[in-house]
């Protein structure tokens, strides 16, 4: 059994390069949700026999490139969800947003959507539904969420590559005898 975890085609809109407001930060967020794509060729010669997606544009658009047949969208595949940690007019670097947000996450601070805990039992829900029927499955998504499932298809004894963080338009492939 094979399962390709590949990160949606990296996006147009570009992270902002100064210091914004978690106002601006999230502004920036949703206009990210919605950009269009730069397109790269998939190089995997595998046949998928299924294929899943998030149902964001950027992921859908990748999906579609990448697979021939069917293509299940998922709202559980999206990227981890996130809010600022102080609603504030502070101006801060982008990285020292995006630090505290994850902080506080690590630490389920109350600001944050959902708790890494839940974070990972939505991952492993997803994988229990997707890998069900030992199809060889492609699975687009995003980046923070391809960190943690990695992890788990480990624990359920794949084997496949490392990485810190997923390039965009790049299959990585995991196997399980």
């Amino acid at each position: 059994m094979k399962v390709g975890l590949i990160r949606h085609f990296r996006v147009k809109r570009g992270y902002p390069n100064k210091i914004i407001t978690s106002e601006e930060l999230m502004k920036w967020v949703d206009e990210y949700d919605a950009s269009d794509v730069w397109e790269n060729e998939i190089n995997c010669q595998i046949k998928w026999q299924k294929c899943y997606s998030s149902d964001l544009p950027r992921a859908k658009t990748t999906a579609q490139k990448a697979c021939n047949g069917e293509i299940i969208y998922l709202k559980e595949l999206r990227e981890i969800t996130f809010s600022p940690l102080f609603h504030s007019k502070v101006k801060l670097p982008l990285f020292l947003n995006i630090f505290f947000i994850r902080i506080a996450w690590m630490f389920n601070h109350k600001s944050q959507p959902k708790s890494k805990r839940e974070v990972i039992k939505q991952i492993n829900d997803t994988l229990d539904k997707i890998l069900h029927d030992d199809e060889d499955v492609l699975i687009v998504g995003h980046g923070g969420m391809m960190m943690f499932m990695r992890k788990e298809l480990m624990k359920r004894g794949f084997t496949g590559p490392r990485f810190n963080r997923p390039e965009n338009g790049q299959v990585y492939v995991f196997e399980k005898e």
